[in-house]
């Protein structure tokens, strides 16, 4: 704990010395309470911090009635999702020193009403709801009020505040680069056609596409190999395709090697794109990928500032988050 010359801890006497000010005054402006002009609370801050004062969190949670702590409850358990969703939380509430704690429900409903009675009984702020899918899922069932706020998974509930993903636009840029590179002859291969994510992509290439778009949209696995398997698809089919759109990486890392093995170049013959942006696959494909960065951390980060909202009585709107197209060698060569 900071302490002055003297060997003595920092108290908020010494702050509010130094800041001119009463211990309430003080008090106030470092719990961001009361009515006080904005240059006496930066006066108490820069105060408290020239002389390295650590507030009681026990008192502040006491006078303010908060715990400063929000939880996340995500089903990704491999956390490819929910790590870039959760930096993101954390840079809009740790402005407000709030802490997060993170729950793991493994699709597991039983563990997930475990979790929900747990973080209820620790007295959280809030709560933010995540995963690995974009398919909405029912509002959770907490035993009493809490603000809640729904990342990436969104509730079916209207009435509840959801962060999601305009995977449609995203594909829909992935669609327009291709044809602004000239090609004219573009499939479409996306995941399972029971996944709102694969549908919605599909259907944001094929609103651009048009007449350029070989065929019906492609559905199957998340994987490579089902990647691997529409090449050879197409070209049962004879489609003589020189692009292709592809509903995530893996899938379209799948298509690169299938193209490859069959003696045609990318992008030379065939330009293709990816969606997500997972650097594992993107960037250790061959050619690395053109494709969708879903700004998970940007959605991540209007949870939070949503959840800060809910908390403080505010009534904020769900959103659409609007991805961003990643030009790599995959269309425009080395």
């Amino acid at each position: 704990m900071p302490q002055d010359r003297s060997g003595r801890p920092t108290r908020i006497t010494d702050v509010a010395a130094l800041a001119g000010v009463s211990i309430g005054t003080a008090s106030k402006a470092l719990n961001d309470t009361g009515q006080l002009r904005a240059e006496t609370r930066a006066r108490v801050k820069d105060a408290a911090e020239k002389l390295g004062f650590v507030g009681d969190a026990r008192a502040r949670a006491l006078s303010s009635g908060r715990t400063y702590t929000v939880g996340m409850v995500t089903t990704d358990s491999f956390g490819r999702f929910t790590m870039p969703v959760l930096l993101g939380a954390e840079d809009a509430l740790s402005a407000g020193e709030v802490m997060v704690l993170l729950a793991d429900t493994r699709d597991d409903h039983v563990r997930e009403a475990h979790y929900l009675r747990s973080l209820v009984a620790r007295g959280v702020d809030g709560i933010i709801v995540t995963g690995r899918s974009a398919d909405a899922r029912p509002p959770i069932d907490v035993p009493v009020p809490v603000p809640v706020v729904y990342a990436l998974t969104p509730s079916t509930s209207a009435t509840d505040v959801s962060v999601t993903l305009d995977d449609a636009g995203g594909a829909a840029d992935a669609a327009a680069h291709v044809l602004a590179l000239g090609r004219r002859r573009v499939a479409v291969v996306s995941g399972p056609a029971d996944a709102r994510s694969a549908v919605s992509r599909a259907a944001g290439a094929r609103s651009v596409l048009g007449d350029r778009m070989v065929g019906e949209p492609m559905h199957g696995e998340w994987s490579e190999r089902w990647g691997r398997q529409a090449v050879d698809l197409l070209d049962r089919a004879q489609a003589d395709v020189d692009a292709v759109v592809c509903g995530n990486d893996q899938i379209a890392r799948g298509v690169c090697d299938r193209l490859r093995e069959t003696g045609r170049s990318v992008p030379g013959d065939v330009a293709v794109t990816g969606y997500d942006d997972w650097d594992v696959v993107a960037l250790a494909s061959r050619p690395p990928l053109t494709t969708v960065d879903m700004r998970l951390d940007e959605l991540g980060r209007i949870a939070g500032r949503s959840l800060l909202e809910l908390v403080a009585g505010g009534r904020p709107a769900s959103v659409s988050v609007t991805p961003s197209l990643v030009v790599r060698e995959s269309t425009v060569g080395a």
